[in-house]
């Protein structure tokens, strides 16, 4: 059987190159071909892709600023950005990469990594740019799967947890403390390596914002995440309607035995 060339490629690469399969930095950015075949931007070396590695090529995108002034010549010091409004957010506007690697917030709470959200693409799969509406079963570059941004970015079920309005309408009910039911109700929470539990439950403590933040103040999506229900202590063993067909544990490579490649 004669396999097409441009399935080789990605097989023969690093052997006709010597190139190192798990470390992006023996091609430069200037050899932009050979870079797009880099091992490491296929399975399964992207499963294993240290922060280090990636940003050795793709430094700008922690490098880049937000602007001083939009094209409609509005200021970032006259308005607010949508995650500027809950009072977790300080500081300037930022980036969306810097927000979810480097600003404080992201650095307490969260242990996102490059691929986390990244995880790598085909090229052979890859649709043209712009992209040639025949062939639509082909996929854009630098894709994320849209279920990683809503497991915080989902929209907040508010009628699961009995509430009577969303939580900007409910929260004086309820002193304005997610804790005063969760403290008794899935009490086993964020069990997964790309965040900081102990550090998401201590800031919690301190303002629900942190909790609504992820659960439905940073929405963007309408649509919200199925999170897996991992057991708790107390749990009834009768679960709810509304809880049926949900995961009762996270996507693998999310799981906290499982860590993510360290920088």
């Amino acid at each position: 059987m004669i396999l097409p060339i441009r399935t080789l490629i990605p097989l023969l690469l690093p052997m006709l190159l010597s190139i190192d399969p798990a470390f992006a930095r023996d091609i430069g950015p200037e050899d932009y071909e050979r870079s797009r075949w880099h091992p490491i931007h296929f399975k399964p070396d992207i499963d294993n892709a240290k922060d280090e590695q990636c940003l050795s090529c793709h430094q700008e995108i922690l490098d880049r600023k937000v602007l001083n002034q939009s094209p409609a010549g509005i200021t970032s010091t006259e308005v607010l950005a949508w995650y500027q409004t809950l009072s977790t957010y300080e500081g300037e506007q930022e980036t969306f990469h810097r927000r979810h690697l480097v600003t404080p917030l992201a650095t307490e709470l969260m242990d996102l990594k490059c691929n986390t959200c990244h995880q790598g693409n085909d090229l052979r799969e890859e649709a043209v740019i712009p992209p040639d509406h025949d062939n639509q079963d082909l996929t854009l570059r630098k894709s994320v799967n849209p279920d990683i941004c809503l497991m915080c970015h989902g929209a907040n079920a508010y009628e699961l947890m009995g509430l009577p309005a969303p939580w900007r309408e409910s929260r004086k009910n309820f002193q304005n403390n997610c804790l005063l039911c969760h403290s008794y109700i899935r009490t086993e929470r964020h069990q997964v390596n790309y965040l900081k539990a102990e550090a998401i439950e201590a800031a919690g403590k301190a303002n629900s914002d942190v909790c609504y933040g992820c659960h439905g103040g940073r929405q963007w999506y309408r649509i919200a995440y199925p999170y897996p229900r991992h057991p708790w202590k107390s749990m009834s063993k009768v679960t709810p309607g509304w809880a049926r067909d949900r995961p009762t544990e996270s996507e693998p490579r999310f799981r906290k035995e499982i860590q993510q490649a360290a920088n």
